[in-house]
């Protein structure tokens, strides 16, 4: 666990990468609220993948116990190879373009999904579809949805094991997702009113893009994440200085199961969210909600 710089006693702390049921989270919105509560978090953001759906509820209930809920989304984008993610903060859900493009998202996630079933099932792993759509409910199904009906089937031993045997990149079972390059996501999220962030970069590993994505738009990167080391914390801020880049922070936390960090975790000042608002405030005018 890592703390982000500004840290004292009585400091408030945010959460800017959280993960629901609406993507490949275990926990409902509510859930997230009451553990964003007990952690002392005064801000927070839901980031689910290709979705808004839980930003709506997020900010009801937040407003209720009294923490900011920032409107996000994370989104996927490809460059020679690369998977990197982007973290859309502030964006209007109800911004047409972004709302087509997430519809079109999840439409093609569901046919990408069913297309990994059938070549699981070629190689003679009977998992049944019905199964990973019962998982996902109502969310932007995923990998990770596959990945626990394959262990709630005993199919596998562990969540680690289909993505390293059966579902992983290099795997046979593997299909690829939509493709849209870093500059055009970023402009998605402008266009829908917020700041792309450039998420996990120490899990990407796109240091020598950074300069070029900045060109394309890039407004910040996340300088404080669960698999950032104190090393790749500094190193990234100072990234982030030298580009005149917002330096943002959260856990990524999907489920109590898996391995990442809870929500909270890196402690990350609330003092980012303030420079949020201050990019916001030059690029578009300020905070729409």
């Amino acid at each position: 666990m890592h703390e982000s710089e500004g840290g004292a006693a009585g400091a408030k702390y945010v959460d800017l990468h959280i993960h629901t049921r609406f993507s490949d989270g275990a926990c409902t919105v509510e859930q997230i609220i009451e553990q964003a509560v007990a952690q002392g978090i005064s801000t927070l953001a839901i980031t689910d993948h290709d979705n808004t759906d839980g930003c709506a509820e997020a900010i009801s209930l937040g407003r209720a116990v009294g923490i900011e809920v920032i409107p996000a989304t994370e989104l996927s984008a490809e460059i020679d190879g690369h998977d990197i993610h982007v973290l859309g903060y502030y964006v209007d859900p109800e911004n047409a373009r972004l709302k087509e493009k997430l519809h079109e998202m999840k439409e093609t996630r569901l046919i990408r999904a069913e297309k990994i079933v059938n070549n699981l099932n070629r190689q003679g792993i009977d998992l049944r579809f019905e199964t990973v759509l019962k998982i996902a409910g109502n969310g932007a199904i995923g990998r990770p949805h596959i990945a626990t009906a394959m262990l709630q089937e005993e199919l596998v031993y562990s969540f680690k094991e289909a993505f390293e045997h059966f579902i992983g990149y290099d795997s046979p079972a593997y299909v690829e997702k939509l493709k849209m390059t870093p500059a055009e996501v970023f402009a998605l999220v402008r266009d829908a009113g917020g700041l792309p962030i450039l998420a996990h970069p120490g899990v990407t590993r796109v240091d020598e893009r950074i300069p070029q994505f900045v060109a394309d738009g890039l407004a910040g990167i996340e300088v404080y994440h669960s698999e950032h080391t104190y090393a790749l914390q500094r190193h990234y801020m100072e990234i982030a200085r030298k580009n005149g880049l917002v330096g943002t922070g959260g856990s990524d936390f999907h489920s109590p199961t898996q391995t990442r960090a809870e929500i909270g975790y890196p402690r990350v000042h609330a003092i980012v969210v303030e420079k949020l608002k201050e990019r916001m405030q030059m690029e578009h005018g300020g905070v729409w909600i």
